[in-house]
C-alpha cells in the first residue's frame, strides 16, 4: 500500500519585514535560488508609503528579492511579504487584508467569477513546475502516462516505471496550493491525485523540498525557483525525455508551467503601482531568470497559445 506524506512544516509565515525606520539588517530568503540573485539595476525612485503582499510560496523568493532591492532604492517604503499559498494570497487581497495577492494561477481558476472580477492581474514572470525525487531513486525520466499512474495510485513501486525496487512515496501539497493546481492541470491533465487520510499538509515549497530530501522513494512537484540549486538534496526528473528548464518552456516542449501573478483589488494606488512597475522592469529580468523564473517576453507563440487565460465562466479550482 502506498504511503502518502505531505510537506510538514508551516514556513510561510512572515517571510520579510522591511521597515522604513532603519536600524536592523533586512531579512533575506533562505532558499538557494534567492541567495544566488545579483542586485537589480533599476533607476531609483522617490516612492514612499507601505506595501503588504502574501500568497504563492513558489513566487516567494522573487517577492522577497524585489522587496529587498526596492527598499534599498526607496527607503521611504515599508514592505511586508508573506507566503501562505496562492489561495491565501487571492483571498487576502480580495478581502483587502493585503495590497498584493501573489498567485501561480489566474484568479478565475481559484475564485468564483464575481470575486475574480474585482481583481486586477499584473503578470510578472513565468514559473515552471519540476518533478522532484529523493536521491536514492534511480529513475531519471517518466512519461506523462507513467506520471499519471504514479500519482493516481496505480503504480506503487519505482521498479514498475524504470527505477529501483522500492516503494513510491508521494509528497503532496494541499488543495490551496497554486503549484499543485498547475501540476494537476498540466502534468496530470486534471487527473486524479492520491491523498492520505491522516496526513499533515503544509502550503510551503521549502518544507516540501526538505521532506523529499529526507524521505526514501519520495516524489513531488515544486516551482523551478526551488530547483536552481538542489545541492544533492533531490533530483529533477525529465518528462517524456524533456528536461525541466525555462528554455524548454519557451520552446513549448516542457508543459508544466504557468504565469506568476501579482493581483490587486482594483487598480493599485501610486505606492503599489511603483513597486509593480519595478517588478516588471526589463532590467530585473536577468535577476529573476537567475533565480529560476522565466521571462514572459521569451515565450514562443506556441507556448503562449498553450496557456490561454481562462474565461470568466471557467470552472474555479476552489
Amino acid at each position: 500500500m502506498k504511503k502518502i506524506i505531505s510537506a510538514v512544516a508551516s514556513l510561510s509565515v512572515l517571510a520579510l519585514l522591511l521597515s522604513s525606520c532603519g536600524g536592523g539588517t533586512p531579512a533575506t530568503s533562505t532558499t538557494p535560488a534567492a541567495s544566488k540573485a545579483p542586485a537589480a539595476t533599476s533607476t531609483s525612485t522617490t516612492a514612499s508609503g507601505s506595501i503588504t503582499a502574501s500568497g504563492s510560496s513558489a513566487l516567494l523568493p522573487f517577492a522577497q528579492f524585489l522587496a529587498t532591492q526596492y527598499k534599498t532604492k526607496n527607503p521611504g517604503v515599508t514592505i511586508t511579504v508573506n507566503g501562505g499559498g496562492s489561495g491565501t494570497g487571492l483571498s487576502q487581497v480580495l478581502q483587502g487584508a493585503v495590497d498584493i495577492g501573489n498567485s501561480d494561477l489566474f484568479a478565475q481558476e481559484k475564485l468564483q467569477a464575481s470575486d475574480a472580477s474585482q481583481l486586477v492581474d499584473h503578470q510578472v514572470c513565468v514559473i515552471g513546475v519540476g518533478i522532484i525525487v529523493s536521491t536514492d531513486v534511480t529513475a531519471t525520466s517518466l512519461t506523462k502516462a507513467q506520471l499519471k499512474s504514479v500519482f493516481d495510485g496505480t503504480v506503487t513501486n519505482w521498479k514498475d516505471v524504470g527505477g529501483n525496487d522500492e516503494p513510491i512515496i508521494i509528497v503532496n501539497r494541499p488543495s490551496s496550493s497554486g503549484t499543485r493546481a498547475l501540476f494537476v492541470k498540466w502534468g496530470l491533465d486534471n487527473g486524479k491525485i492520491v491523498e492520505g487520510d491522516t496526513s499533515i499538509q503544509s502550503d510551503d515549497s521549502g518544507a516540501l523540498v526538505q521532506t523529499v530530501s529526507t524521505t526514501k522513494g519520495a516524489i513531488s512537484y515544486v516551482g523551478f525557483s526551488y530547483t536552481v540549486s538542489p545541492a544533492g538534496k533531490f533530483n529533477v526528473l525529465k518528462l517524456d525525455g524533456v528536461e525541466a528548464t525555462n528554455d524548454n518552456i519557451y520552446n513549448n516542449t516542457y508543459p508544466i508551467w504557468g504565469y506568476e501573478h501579482m493581483y490587486t483589488k482594483g487598480q493599485p494606488n501610486a505606492t503599489v503601482k511603483a513597486f509593480l512597475d519595478f517588478a516588471t522592469d526589463p532590467s530585473v529580468e536577468p535577476q529573476y531568470e537567475a533565480m529560476g523564473y522565466g521571462s514572459i517576453s521569451k515565450l514562443s507563440a506556441a507556448a503562449k497559445a498553450a496557456k490561454p487565460a481562462p474565461t470568466a465562466a471557467a470552472q474555479c479550482l476552489c
